[in-house]
């Protein structure tokens, strides 16, 4: 029987809120983990469908994409069905794209299936900092979103690992049957500990901003694709950003003066570390989830792992994740956020110019040790960033600070993995290479990880320029946080 939050805070005592974030950190790793555990089967499905590069890359950027656009959608979700029902919802579709997609019998179904799970992951990505933020006590916070953090990267730490294994042993299909048991997990509790009536308590729009969600779906599908068309097609490619610069330009003036709440509120800007931090995920964004997608496919077909290989080169670099995010949570609550974050991308930074230098010459070993490096310091990252940037923020603009920051870290995400498959793309033609058919395919061992290590360069450099972003999220020290702006 579904019981009220009042009921279940008076069943539960003060343990109740923890269960609530037990439920929504699982509910969240399964989605994380749908979205990363395919990218260590991407060059299994590029022979199996006969893909390039550019189309293979889109398994991941399609997914990120609608996971961009739909976590726009979280805070009216919550107001107009309650944190129970969509949070029932998002796990139900994310359930039915990885089953679906497993039986997929050619790459339009595999990637429409994609897209589902995408969805389905950008509603579920908001809701635990808004749990957090509105539920746990300012001295409670860092360490609750460590615990939080721990739970979202343990799944992502193995699933490398275990998704090289099942690729090896049971085909490319079996990846996407990994979400099921989460899913029928997170699905009894729900039943058990969300709140029958709780969207209230979350906040949200009062109505869905249409108008300005097609907007933004405009820019962004244009963007994209204007970078796929960029190797291709450069008019094409003209075109698009055109159009996308023009729906980006629209979507500012509609904000400005649109009378309905809009879908992403321009007051949360006039907050500097708001708007800093804003800047920082964005090209964190594109940093961490261009690298994801860049490392398994660099360990497999540039060093020759096997998928179960190069799934251990990241295991040992996502127990170093699980186990520095609570440390880090603690700290966020004691240290300066900007600090953290500016440490953990320096850090990451490192990892990325290590890579750069030629990973076959210097082993296994030292593979994992510099993924290490690079997991640390986005242990320090996590959960500070979004701490950082929301705090100060006016109650009310909680829930949409949570969802604008998750989708301009996204945005980021989906076009570093873009920028990745395209600069890999670019400098595997220079160098007389390719990813579409076997690893012997013409074009030296020696030219394809130069073509890796220009484009583990390039990553470097962005995180390096995120550094210098991070450090203006330090809070101005004539102005109180806790007031609105003006």
């Amino acid at each position: 029987m579904a019981l009220t939050f009042a009921q279940l805070t008076e069943r539960h005592g003060e343990r109740y809120k923890w269960l609530v974030l037990a439920t929504v950190m699982i509910g969240t790793m399964a989605s994380i983990l749908s979205s990363t555990i395919v990218n260590v089967a991407v060059p299994d499905l590029s022979r199996h469908f006969t893909l390039g590069q550019e189309r293979a890359q889109w398994v991941s950027a399609g997914f990120m994409l609608a996971m961009t656009l739909s976590m726009l959608t979280t805070p009216w979700l919550l107001l107009r069905f309650g944190l129970r029902h969509t949070y029932t919802g998002a796990i139900l579709l994310l359930l039915a794209g990885g089953v679906i997609g497993g039986f997929s019998v050619n790459y339009p179904m595999l990637l429409s299936m994609r897209v589902a799970e995408g969805l389905a992951a950008g509603v579920l990505q908001p809701i635990p900092a808004i749990v957090i933020l509105r539920s746990f006590a300012t001295g409670e916070q860092g360490r609750a979103m460590g615990i939080f953090g721990f739970g979202v990267v343990l799944a992502p730490a193995i699933g490398p690992s275990v998704g090289g294994f099942l690729v090896e042993q049971f085909g490319w299909r079996s990846i996407f049957f990994v979400v099921v048991p989460f899913c029928l997990a997170v699905l009894v509790l729900i039943r058990r500990y969300l709140p029958l009536h709780s969207a209230e308590a979350l906040g949200g729009s009062r109505r869905l901003d249409w108008r300005g969600l097609l907007l933004v779906a405009l820019a962004t599908v244009s963007l994209l694709n204007a970078l796929v068309y960029l190797h291709d097609d450069l008019r094409v490619a003209i075109g698009l950003l055109l159009l996308g610069a023009v729906a980006l330009g629209s979507l500012l003036v509609y904000l400005r003066r649109t009378k309905v709440e809009p879908l992403v509120n321009l007051a949360l800007f006039g907050y500097r570390q708001f708007a800093m931090g804003s800047l920082v995920a964005f090209i964190y964004g594109m940093g961490l989830f261009g690298s994801t997608y860049l490392l398994p496919v660099y360990m497999q077909m540039a060093l020759h792992y096997a998928p179960s290989r190069a799934g251990m080169v990241l295991l040992p670099a996502g127990i170093a994740l699980a186990v520095t995010i609570p440390l880090a949570g603690r700290l966020a609550d004691r240290q300066p956020a900007h600090r953290l974050v500016a440490i953990g991308l320096a850090l990451l930074t490192v990892s990325f110019v290590l890579m750069a230098q030629g990973a076959s010459a210097s082993g296994f070993v030292a593979l994992m040790a510099w993924a290490v490096i690079g997991r640390i310091g986005l242990g320090f990252v996590l959960p500070a960033l979004n701490l950082g940037a929301m705090r100060g923020l006016d109650p009310s603009l909680i829930a949409q600070g949570a969802s604008t920051i998750n989708f301009v870290r996204q945005l980021g995400g989906a076009i570093g993995v873009s920028l990745v498959g395209i600069v890999l793309e670019w400098r595997l033609a220079v160098h007389h290479s390719g990813l579409g058919g076997s690893v012997d395919a013409p074009g030296s061992a020696a030219e394809r990880i130069a073509a890796f290590d220009e484009t583990f360069f390039c990553v470097a450099t962005v995180c390096a320029i995120a550094v210098v972003a991070a450090w203006r999220m330090r809070p101005a020290p004539s102005v109180s946080t806790s007031l609105p702006p003006t």
